[in-house]
């Protein structure tokens, strides 16, 4: 049995992960701002959820009050906000407010940095601890986009995942970032593989190709470590 703690799983990407990680007589943390539909699940796996606000500096203090002494084997970081209309064809960095720039990094890149850090005394306690954090291909090199404050904290995960790997190794705490493209996030993970990729004609990712990484990531031995893994869209002629 594990124990889980998952970050922005109200829905979408986090949602698909509380449900389709976790097995039989696990139990997951549900850190989230609104109350998850997935805490109404009966399928023998104990969800509790954190409702937190990691826009708020505080949050990290919030979380780890509430886990008190709870050991965690597997913390996935899986957080990202983007600039009001970036992905809108007529969106332009000039136009970005300067308090919606310091919000994005404070939830993308310094919530995922004291958050990690205030939980790793509960994850120091698991046999084969692991921490996965989810970026994006935007924090690739000749990625294409022109968010600037977006791509800046998701190369930001990716340096956070290299020096906490080295933080960590003697803790035997494996760290790993997954980048992934383009995902049918609107597309509920309850939906199905098939309903993914026909409303997208398979030119976004389903979410259950991202918890099959994830549940592979998490079932290595204690031994082994993955890095990175960069899993753009098919179609996606940029990466």
């Amino acid at each position: 049995m594990k124990t889980y703690i998952v970050f922005g799983a109200s829905k979408g990407l986090g949602d698909a992960f509380v449900r389709g990680v976790p097995q039989r007589g696990d139990k997951v943390w549900v850190v989230a701002r609104s109350r998850p539909e997935s805490l109404d699940l009966e399928d023998a796996i104990e969800r509790e959820w954190i409702p937190a606000d990691l826009s708020e500096l505080h949050s990290s203090t919030l979380i780890k009050d509430m886990l008190q002494n709870e050991t965690l084997d597997v913390l996935i970081y899986n957080v990202g906000i983007w600039e009001k209309e970036g992905f809108e064809d007529h969106y332009t960095f000039d136009h970005d407010e300067s308090a919606d720039i310091s919000n994005l990094i404070q939830v993308n890149i310094t919530s995922a940095i004291v958050c990690i850090q205030a939980l790793l005394p509960h994850l120091r306690k698991s046999h084969a601890g692991k921490i996965i954090l989810i970026g994006s291909t935007a924090g690739l090199n000749n990625a294409n986009s022109s968010q600037v404050s977006f791509v800046a904290s998701k190369f930001a995960i990716r340096g956070i995942t290299e020096a906490l790997r080295e933080h960590t190794r003697e803790d035997g705490i494996a760290v790993t970032c997954i980048n992934p493209g383009e995902l049918a996030a609107e597309i509920p993970y309850a939906e199905g593989v098939e309903c993914a990729l026909s409303a997208y004609n398979g030119t976004r990712i389903p979410l259950q190709d991202i918890v099959s990484l994830v549940k592979c990531v998490v079932s290595l031995s204690k031994a082994a470590c993955v890095k990175e893994i960069n899993i753009p869209a098919l179609m996606d002629t940029n990466i």
